[in-house]
């Protein structure tokens, strides 16, 4: 029985049907393969194309923004290489990428990438420029900080233990021990970049004897790093907290270096620094301990070090050299200016406990030489990504005035009228700069 003109129209439409899905596999195989992104520890290299993919499957990403022709970007890349392998094992896997910003412009212009490098981090697809340290270890530590809870919750002896030792030494800690989350909530949310937040619901009398706690509610402050540790006891509220909080940020005393520096711009105390020969030897670490001491009793500053043998170019900033009798204090305000304390511009070995109080006193009393800081604030400022923006302004601006002052002198004169001289053509305005110690390693 031969079929119907209707079966065998069925049987040719389904024959298209499957050669168009046999034709169109291989090209499916192709879009499946070009958005398939594995967490393999590799750095992904992204474009136009599969950028918005790649944000999209990750909760997290890290982009580093690049051109080929860029020396920052070169020698950014083997910190990214060896970043990403630990970073796509962690619990919250970060996903390392990167993306040539020179050849895919419009993506580059789409994330406003203005210098390069430029890195940021999307955080499902949000992004927020990253501005940390780029030592492969460095950035690590500071991306997994990234990632956590604002506040973590903490209900058993365990689990304290386990999230001051997951923590680590580099961000200092602080855990409010029978405090309500929200307490603290809003400054953890402000300070996440800087520290460790927590609040303890749930713990034992040997917690409390480990970490010298009289009663609750109370926040720790703790700082592995230099193994010290405070309690605060109130009053709880919010503005008292902050207060405590800034001033725990840092270690008693802090070693002085470019890093420390940086970390410093956004504190606006006075800086106490200390000039050593070498940080290293045994009349160092006297005085360090009763510089310890002072710094307990005086947290409105900051208590620094330096050895001239560490770093002799920042030592030298403040008259220091070679010939100087070390250790000398000064108090310097972080910018142009630092200050000598009349009668004590050096501490010998002798009591020194006194002679820190008197150095202390003077300064409170106003009995102070005014200095100018010797480093190169002004070209620290210019090489910045914004002082040398600014700087630019300021020539095109003073490029303008000259070319409007040549037009004025080049008016014919009127007739009948005497020539007269504007004093205020020879008027020098005097811009004023601002000094910026972190450098954002950026190529325009």
């Amino acid at each position: 029985m031969m079929p119907s003109p209707s079966a065998i129209y069925y049987s040719l439409f389904s024959l298209h049907v499957l050669l168009l899905v046999l034709l169109l596999l291989p090209l499916s195989s192709i879009w499946a393969s070009e958005y398939e992104f594995k967490l393999d520890g590799k750095v992904l290299e992204l474009r136009d194309s599969n950028f918005d993919a790649a944000i999209s499957k990750f909760d997290y990403v890290f982009v580093d923004f690049y051109a080929p022709w860029c020396g920052h970007c070169k020698r950014l890349a083997p910190e990214l290489d060896k970043a990403a392998p630990i970073l796509a094992g962690l619990k919250k896997p970060i996903v390392v990428a990167k993306v040539d910003a020179d050849k895919y412009k419009s993506l580059a212009s789409k994330h406003d990438i203005d210098g390069y490098p430029t890195l940021k981090i999307f955080a499902h697809g949000v992004s927020t420029e990253y501005y940390g340290p780029r030592n492969a270890d460095l950035l690590v530590r500071h991306l997994v900080k990234f990632v956590a809870p604002d506040v973590a919750i903490l209900s058993s002896d365990s689990s304290i233990r386990e999230f001051i030792e997951a923590a680590g030494s580099y961000f200092p800690i602080f855990i409010g021990f029978g405090l309500n989350e929200s307490t603290i909530s809003n400054l953890a949310i402000k300070y996440k970049k800087r520290a460790w937040f927590s609040v303890a619901k749930d713990f034992s009398d040997d917690i409390m004897t480990k970490y010298d706690l009289d009663k609750g509610p109370a926040l720790a402050a703790i700082n592995l790093g230099s193994n010290e540790y405070s309690i605060f006891y109130g009053p709880l509220e919010e503005k008292f907290l902050e207060n405590y909080i800034k001033h725990n940020f840092f270690p008693l005393v802090l070693p002085l270096n470019q890093e420390t520096l940086e970390l410093l711009e956004d504190d606006p105390r006075k800086i106490v620094v200390t000039i050593l020969n070498d940080e290293g030897d045994e009349k160092s670490k006297g005085l360090l301990k009763v510089l310890k001491a002072a710094a307990s009793e005086n947290r409105d500053l900051v208590f620094g070090y330096v050895g001239f043998k560490q770093w002799e170019d920042f030592a030298e900033s403040f008259d220091v050299s070679e010939k100087t009798k070390l250790p000398k204090m000064v108090l310097w305000d972080g910018n142009e200016r630092y200050y000598l304390v009349i009668g004590s511009e050096r501490i010998d070995e002798t009591d020194m406990g006194t002679q820190v109080s008197r150095f202390l006193e003077g300064y409170r009393v106003g009995r102070v030489i005014k200095k100018r800081y010797g480093g190169s604030v002004l070209m620290d400022f210019i090489n910045s990504q914004h002082g040398g923006r600014y700087v630019l302004i300021l020539i095109f601006v003073a490029l303008v005035m000259v070319l409007i002052r040549s037009t004025n002198m080049e008016e014919p004169p009127t007739v009948g009228i005497r020539d007269q001289v504007d004093d205020s053509r020879n008027s020098t305005v005097h811009p004023e700069t601002k000094d910026s110690h972190r450098n954002e390693n950026k190529e325009d």
